[in-house]
């Protein structure tokens, strides 16, 4: 067992290796390598890189401070680590959620990555292969040059990032993955255990997700049924229809849309009818505009929508006048952007299109 001196010591024997100048080990004192952090998500899983940011300071860093074939801490002081809060993909292979000290042997033409489940040690002088979770390999390239070592976040998508390591003149990007479909059903079985589950937004938001991802359309099935039985709203029987037509469902994708229409207000009803003409779909939308006008027929909306018929048929006067009648009734916010369309319509250009 150490006493209290002699851990003082070793402590001071180590930094005094490391940086040349004693730094304390036990207080919080201003560092030459002081410390970063950089979160970034993909979907809904957030990457967390802590690290401290060594200087170039005239020296050669690679081959040089930092030598090649040997283990690095791949930043200084403490491990760096990085943090996953859900299962990924990193440069095609699976790791488990979870923080890991994250260390680097590089080479001049190859670097491995190295993610050890041990997280809280000082620098790579106790680092063990056999702790190791996962080991990979990456081409280094080259950079514009950077005095303070940082890592950032690059090419990012929907469902992939680049950490990219970078200092002096040279970048080491590390490609991490994730599964988004499977990562969002399981983030929606957690939130949804809480009282987002008794909303019907909640479920009919999740349902959307599967829709606009285009993924697992029967688990998006399965969240609007839920928002539904909840309470049945124009918006839920909607995204109902539009899942339904995603499975080549028509018949009943058709259903669906009707059931809602027959609920929808004056500006659902007009921004359906505007989904349908920006789908190329203009004899549905014409016939919703149509029906505006003996259900709504003081709507600002409704005015806006005779202007689209007017212009379906040609009439660009009638069409003034409608949208003209529109803009007088709408709220204030709206009334500049209705004068665009005024502006158009006077120059007899197509609004439909």
């Amino acid at each position: 067992m150490f006493d209290r001196r002699t851990l003082i010591l070793v402590a001071s024997l180590v930094l005094v290796a490391t940086f040349g100048s004693a730094q304390s080990a036990l207080l919080d004192l201003p560092r030459r390598s002081q410390n970063a952090q950089v979160t970034q998500t993909i979907g809904v899983t957030d990457v967390t890189v802590k690290y401290s940011r060594p200087l170039v300071n005239d020296r050669k860093v690679w081959g040089g401070l930092v030598p090649f074939g040997q283990v690095w801490r791949s930043g200084a002081n403490e491990n760096t680590t990085i943090t996953f809060s859900d299962n990924v993909i990193v440069e095609g292979k699976p790791l488990d959620k979870g923080t890991y000290g994250l260390f680097m042997i590089p080479t001049e033409n190859d670097w491995t990555i190295i993610f050890s489940k041990t997280n809280t040690a000082w620098g790579a002088f106790t680092y063990k292969q056999d702790e190791d979770a996962l080991r990979v390999t990456v081409k280094p390239a080259t950079s514009d040059f950077h005095d303070a070592l940082i890592y950032e976040f690059d090419d990012l998508k929907p469902d992939s990032a680049l950490v990219t390591l970078k200092w002096d003149k040279l970048a080491v990007p590390i490609k991490v993955s994730v599964n988004v479909p499977q990562t969002v059903e399981a983030s929606l079985d957690k939130q949804l255990r809480g009282i987002q589950q008794y909303t019907w937004v909640s479920y009919d938001d999740a349902a959307n997700y599967f829709l606009t991802a285009k993924a697992d359309l029967p688990e998006g099935l399965k969240y609007v049924d839920q928002s539904i039985q909840i309470e049945e709203r124009y918006d839920n029987l909607m995204t109902k229809s539009q899942i339904l037509a995603a499975m080549g469902k028509p018949d009943e994708a058709k259903k669906y849309s009707e059931m809602a229409l027959k609920m929808a207000n004056a500006a659902q009803s007009y921004g359906y009818a505007r989904q349908l003409q920006r789908d190329k779909k203009q004899d549905e939308a014409f016939a919703i505009y149509r029906g505006m006008v003996q259900k709504f027929p003081d709507s600002f909306y409704t005015y806006a929508g005779e202007s689209r018929l007017a212009v379906g048929a040609g009439n660009y006067d009638e069409a003034v006048q409608d949208m003209k009648r529109c803009q007088a009734a709408a709220p204030e916010a709206a009334k500049a952007q209705i004068q665009t369309l005024i502006d158009r319509l006077e120059k007899k250009e197509n609004i439909n299109q």
